[in-house]
């Protein structure tokens, strides 16, 4: 236990944070409920809930993006009142959001000291900020050129970044709002050991996240969230992933997937040498040959960046490309005005893309109406083959939201202010609801909990066993090795091979990510 001598006496140290009987309003909807809740010092504290449990708002109050209703908040041990985010990093307080706040034609030091300057000369701040971030950098583990522009940065640079912002700041306490959902497996263990290295230097770590395995790895303490209110924290060591599932959702929750043998069909989707090139002339696919059989879930698996996106995007109709795309037989054309994502709906293809938030949805758009987009010009949803038949529409949104289990079920709700996964149960509902020969879905399952997650397996499974064919994007081995019937793997743009995941594991495809394809 932690102790501090205060008069020849031990006493036991104050909570790194303490929150007291926290609660929060969105209009009539209570998202935190008269919370609880203490953070020893120097411990990673694991919070895990359901989409929409209320963990981020419990957060953004800690960081004062919100105001608390009612409640108290101690931290190491003194009452503070935590009115914007300026007064919690005087508190000493840094959150790394799921969705970076950074901007992108800023080099990574101008990101790092705005708001933080030292004066109205920029010069100074600017050269005090690099070798502060030199130190800082060496200290934890954060190597990241100071100079870069963050647009050219992949996520996991990115999210250093966030980190190192908030250690400028002289941050005692960390906040991780789902740190893994945008990084490859490598980045997250790279992350985990920035983390105990933060941890060992006596930082505090509030970690955020829907994986249980992450949970069990990293954190010494983890509450459980459910319906905006804390149910129980245990000690890590005291407790399993069935057990927090089961927390978490109020019932048992199947951790794996159960599905009948494969039973295929005609060829669905065939892809001959597609082949796509960046707008800096840099070849992101290369000759890339496949087919999906009806009835079966192709799964591709690869390390970010290595050409996977760019092929889900020449399939939604967002990329143009060169080769050849054909769908029950019929051309998918890869230029020109048919070259889009209306035009791949008529033909039959659904697309989830991997960012809900910038690709799959308009976040000002009302729940109902991001459910008719791209259809809206379908029959059903049309009145007198002029006009849109809203009241149509918003029934079937009704319908489809209740069936897809989105919360809170109001279609009139705007959608930036559903949480991440109930952001994804919408898109899929869309995209799944509307019957596709062919459903390429990306990253599935990112930033969604583990109650959601056996959902949106069960529904792709679903899918598949009805006879379509689905080609599926994800950066999660588990994910790819238990839904796909078969597995290619993905690196440098292109097909590196093909594994049946019943004879292969997760060592094995991870090598093939790394482009080493002789060693298998």
């Amino acid at each position: 236990m932690n102790t501090v001598i205060n008069e020849g006496r031990h006493k036991t140290a104050a909570p790194s944070i303490e929150l007291i009987n926290i609660s929060k309003f969105f209009g009539s909807v209570q998202a935190n409920k008269n919370i609880s809740m203490k953070v020893s010092p120097g411990t990673i504290h694991g919070i895990i809930g359901e989409n929409g449990a209320g963990k981020s708002t419990l957060m953004s109050i800690l960081y004062g993006f919100y105001k608390a209703d009612s409640g108290e908040i101690y931290i190491s041990g003194e009452k503070v009142a935590i009115t914007d985010s300026h007064s919690a990093i005087s508190a000493g307080i840094g959150m790394v959001f799921q969705h970076f706040k950074l901007i992108d034609n800023f080099t990574v030091l101008e990101n790092i000291i705005l708001g933080a300057e030292d004066g109205p000369r920029l010069g100074p701040s600017l050269s005090n900020a690099r070798q502060n971030l030199k130190s800082l950098a060496e200290e934890y583990e954060l190597n990241v050129d100071p100079d870069a522009i963050i647009e050219n940065l992949g996520v996991g640079m990115r999210q250093r970044v966030e980190i190192l912002k908030a250690l400028y700041r002289k941050a005692e306490i960390l906040i991780l709002d789902e740190p893994t959902g945008v990084l490859t497996p490598s980045e997250a263990d790279h992350l985990f050991r920035i983390l105990q290295n933060l941890k060992n230097e006596g930082k505090t770590i509030i970690f955020i996240t829907h994986k249980l395995r992450e949970i069990m790895e990293i954190t010494d303490t983890v509450s459980v969230m459910r319906q905006g209110e804390m149910t129980t924290t245990l000690n890590t060591n005291e407790t399993n992933p069935e057990n927090l599932a089961e927390l978490m959702v109020g019932r048992k929750v199947l951790l794996t997937v159960n599905k009948k043998d494969v039973d295929v069909g005609k060829t669905v989707l065939n892809i001959e040498n597609l082949s796509v090139v960046d707008k800096q002339g840099v070849k992101r696919l290369k000759e890339v040959s496949l087919s999906v059989k009806a009835g079966e879930i192709l799964g591709i698996a690869g390390v970010a960046g290595n050409g996977q996106s760019e092929l889900l995007e020449v399939l939604g109709g967002i990329t143009q490309g060169t080769g050849s795309i054909t769908i029950n037989g019929e051309i998918v054309p890869l230029t020109g005005k048919k070259a889009n994502g209306q035009s791949r709906r008529a033909q039959g293809i659904a697309h989830v893309p991997e960012d809900r938030q910038h690709l799959g949805l308009i976040m000002e758009f009302l729940a109902w109406e991001n459910i008719a987009l791209g259809y809206h010009k379908k029959s059903t949803y049309q009145h007198n083959s002029i006009f849109m038949n809203n009241k149509k529409i918003k029934q079937d949104a009704s319908e489809k939201m209740k069936r897809f289990d989105v919360r809170p079920q109001d279609t009139s709700l705007s959608t930036k202010n559903f949480s991440g996964g109930n952001q994804q149960k919408l898109v899929l509902a869309r995209e799944i609801e509307h019957d596709p020969d062919l459903l390429v879905v990306g990253q599935p399952t990112r930033g969604v909990d583990i109650g959601a997650i056996e959902f949106i397996h069960e529904q792709l499974i679903k899918l598949r066993d009805s006879g379509k064919a689905i080609l599926l994007i994800s950066v999660e081995l588990d994910e790819i090795m238990s839904l796909s019937d078969r597995v290619m793997v993905m690196f440098d743009g292109k097909i590196m091979g093909e594994r049946n995941p019943s004879k292969t594991d997760e060592k094995k495809l991870g090598l093939l990510m790394a482009g080493i394809e002789e060693q298998i």
